[in-house]
């Protein structure tokens, strides 16, 4: 089962649509048990770090996800998504927000006096080449919408961007994969980002 899990925190019918479209069965659901039995996870996400995390919390489902994500089950991320897989989100007040610690590293916001949220297309560098980059030409263009990013260790971000400062835009880390940007709204790369996610994930041919 491919399992897109509801938090109340993302555009889920976009993204579902989408992964229909690269000929997945995606399953929606706020289930513990469901994502503890999936072959596949995507993690969508839209809003603050402090009410996601609470979200998730309330449902069971960080537990389930941390625990997914240790027995290797494939994960992709997206947005907000991404970035509560880290330690530590600046998001979320003076304390900020502990996230599920699936991948290291911290979120940052973008520097004060910089106008956010960065909202629009936006160029992708790729570092190196990965499963989730197959297909896609240096230089393609991705579409975001955040005001904070991840700051993850170096040798995990497969692609970066840049808005203020240079930023990740794509984790990869054995099976957990992550993007900033929106591949639902990112036309045919963004597509093929998914249809890339569901080949690593065996989840098509």
């Amino acid at each position: 089962m491919l399992a897109v899990v509801d938090y109340d925190a993302g555009n889920l019918r976009s993204v579902v649509r989408a992964l229909e479209h690269v000929g997945a069965t995606p399953t929606v659901t706020s289930s513990p048990k469901d994502v503890a039995r999936a072959s596949a996870i995507v993690l969508p996400g839209v809003g603050t770090a402090r009410q996601a995390m609470d979200r998730l919390r309330e449902l069971g489902l960080d537990e389930a996800l941390y625990n997914a994500a240790t027995r290797g089950v494939p994960l992709l991320g997206v947005c907000l998504g991404l970035q509560v897989l880290l330690d530590h989100s600046d998001e979320g007040g003076p304390e900020g927000t502990p996230c599920l610690g699936i991948v290291p590293g911290v979120v940052r916001r973008f520097r004060p006096g910089h106008k956010v949220p960065h909202m629009g297309w936006n160029t992708v560098s790729w570092r190196q080449a990965t499963s989730l980059s197959s297909s896609i030409a240096e230089g393609s263009h991705f579409y975001f919408v955040h005001s904070y990013y991840a700051e993850p260790p170096s040798d995990i971000v497969v692609g970066e961007s840049e808005y203020d400062v240079s930023f990740c835009a794509v984790v990869q880390r054995d099976h957990i994969m992550a993007t900033q940007f929106h591949p639902e709204k990112s036309g045919s790369d963004g597509l093929q980002i998914y249809a890339n996610f569901l080949r690593a994930a065996g989840q098509c041919s």
